[in-house]
């Protein structure tokens, strides 16, 4: 199997559930910069650094995001940096530049994830316009467009609703073309990406619900006459030696949760998913339980034996799923711990072939071993 692993980059504080169970993780550079280096070391591809500027679920200091792909890159060889922007609290045309920039630094190793916003209080508090749903993809669209242009054309020309360049030029061109990687799970989402996106990230969920999101991608990629884009999914990996003692460190999590702050986001989200025309996408269905990992990462099933999480990880594959975006409770101990032990595990292993995962009827067996 030649499924890819990345992992969110720690770089805000609190952690990446919103709980007071213990966690052993820190928010600061040089922890980050020690972190990115073992994961390099043990097998991982990529890594996530997220973009906040505002204090939420318990994210009250922010480093950056840009800032420190950039920073980490430089103290790596072989890792994949990506750095999060919210189109209408950046431009596209410095952004160009940015990563081509970083690009060359980086020998091709800098990427950009392009998040369409769903906490509406970085936008307003900075005096920025707070669109409908559908208006923040489609400004997101745009903004893709506009870099890609900036990146393979002399003088760039462009007459959109929300940018627009009138043979505007951007040098030096990366050497190669960096990936675009964008969020989302609502139906515009899944449009943009198949349009203009390399990556499409989705959040955690059911096997057959992801299976949904990859269906509809390939099918509107097909519509379009576009190549679809590759998928990655969410899952906050919990592995244990035993599967009491991953349920044992999930319910602890959960018992724990800060109910005001779980509180707080959920009143937040509201502005994404649910806000959508179709009332469908990130987090529409998600409850106080799903909300204390913020990307949903308990419903896919990372939680268990090593044996267990490969063999999700296998199912996962098999759906079309191309890259696991994970999190850790422990940052100091798992993800070595998931680099040394699982990734080559699922490197050995074998790809399951989707009918037969199909005839299993793999979401009635797994039931009872995981809890979303």
């Amino acid at each position: 199997m030649d499924t890819k692993f990345a992992y969110w980059v720690p770089n805000v504080s609190g952690g990446l559930v919103i709980s007071s169970w213990p966690q052993k993780t820190d928010w600061n550079y040089e922890y980050n910069k020690n972190l990115a280096q073992t994961a390099e070391n043990v097998g991982f591809d990529y890594a996530l650094a997220q973009a906040r500027f505002f204090g939420s679920y318990g994210a009250d200091r922010q480093l950056e995001a840009l800032s420190v792909a950039n920073a980490l890159a430089a103290n790596t060889e072989k890792l994949n940096l990506i750095g999060a922007v919210h189109p209408g609290l950046w431009h596209p045309g410095p952004i160009a530049n940015y990563v081509s920039t970083a690009e060359h630094i980086t020998n091709g190793r800098f990427h950009l994830n392009v998040v369409s916003g769903w906490f509406k209080g970085e936008f307003t508090q900075f005096g920025e316009v707070w669109l409908d749903h559908d208006e923040r993809y489609e400004r997101s669209e745009e903004f893709i467009k506009s870099l890609k242009g900036l990146w393979t054309e002399k003088e760039f020309s462009f007459n959109g609703r929300f940018y627009r360049f009138d043979q505007a030029p951007s040098e030096p061109k990366p050497r190669q073309v960096p990936e675009i990687f964008q969020g989302g799970n609502s139906i515009r989402a899944r449009k943009m990406a198949a349009r203009v996106s390399d990556w499409l990230f989705i959040n955690g969920g059911s096997l057959e619900y992801i299976k949904g999101v990859i269906r509809d991608v390939r099918r509107f990629a097909d519509e379009f006459g576009t190549k679809p884009p590759k998928i990655g999914v969410n899952g906050f990996v919990i592995a244990r030696e035993t599967e009491a003692e991953a349920k044992r460190e999930l319910e602890g999590i959960i018992e724990n949760a800060t109910e005001e702050a779980v509180e707080g986001f959920k009143k937040q989200v509201r502005e994404a998913g649910q806000s959508s025309p179709e009332g469908e996408g990130m987090w529409a269905d998600s409850d106080f339980r799903d909300l204390i990992q913020y990307n949903d990462g308990f419903k896919t099933g990372l939680i268990g034996t090593k044996d267990q999480v490969v063999e999700r990880i296998q199912q996962l594959d098999a759906l079309g799923v191309d890259l696991i975006l994970t999190g850790f409770l422990h940052y100091d101990e798992d993800l070595e711990h998931f680099g040394k032990e699982i990734i080559p595990a699922v490197r050995q292993a074998e790809s399951l072939k989707p009918e037969a995962q199909e005839s299993a009827g793999v979401e009635q067996q797994k039931a009872a071993s995981f809890p979303f």
